[in-house]
């Protein structure tokens, strides 16, 4: 499914607002994109306040939430939910997941998406590395998502590269870091 015009997203961890504005222009001045955020990084937030001027921002509404209580009680029925990057950094972070988890899943319309992209962790390392070397281990994060009552319904092979041994910070890293992307789905 891509993004049309006319739908409704939340952007997770919006940090600067490059996906936030991708999606905005993406759903268009017909559609509505929420991007969530907390205790942004002062360059990011500047970042987010510049392009929050622009013309392409016009259908976005900032929210300054928890990552476990990202939406307020009358934002629902939402179409997609992106998490780019950062779901790692939740694991060292003052944030009980299983309740952001479940408010995510809550906030989505029956049907609707749940796209994670993030950088891989080398198997075992759960999400003991999330502060460390900003990685997260894929079946982790899966399992704690489908606690939820998400389903997987498919994962993107076109940010992996094996080449790289999972073992570094991804800043300044020497080989391409290893990415997963995942798509769920909330059941109908």
């Amino acid at each position: 499914t891509a993004v049309k015009p006319g739908m409704t997203v939340l952007d997770m961890g919006a940090g600067g607002g490059y996906s936030t504005e991708l999606m905005a222009r993406a759903v268009g001045p017909s559609g509505k994109v929420y991007a969530q955020d907390h205790d942004t990084a002062p360059r990011a937030k500047e970042r987010f306040e510049a392009r929050m001027k622009t013309d392409a921002m016009k259908n976005v509404t900032p929210l300054d939430r928890p990552f476990d209580d990202p939406v307020p009680e009358d934002v629902k029925d939402l179409d997609l939910i992106t998490f780019f990057f950062f779901y790692h950094d939740t694991t060292y972070m003052d944030v009980d997941r299983a309740a952001m988890n479940k408010k995510l899943f809550a906030a989505l319309k029956p049907g609707g998406l749940l796209i994670i992209a993030d950088h891989s962790a080398q198997e075992g390392a759960g999400t003991s590395v999330g502060k460390t070397l900003h990685r997260i281990e894929q079946t982790t994060l899966e399992k704690e998502v489908l606690a939820a009552g998400f389903q997987l319904i498919a994962a993107g092979e076109f940010l992996r590269h094996p080449e790289d041994p999972r073992d570094e910070k991804i800043f300044g890293a020497k080989v391409p870091i290893d990415e997963f992307v995942l798509k769920f789905r909330k059941p109908d």
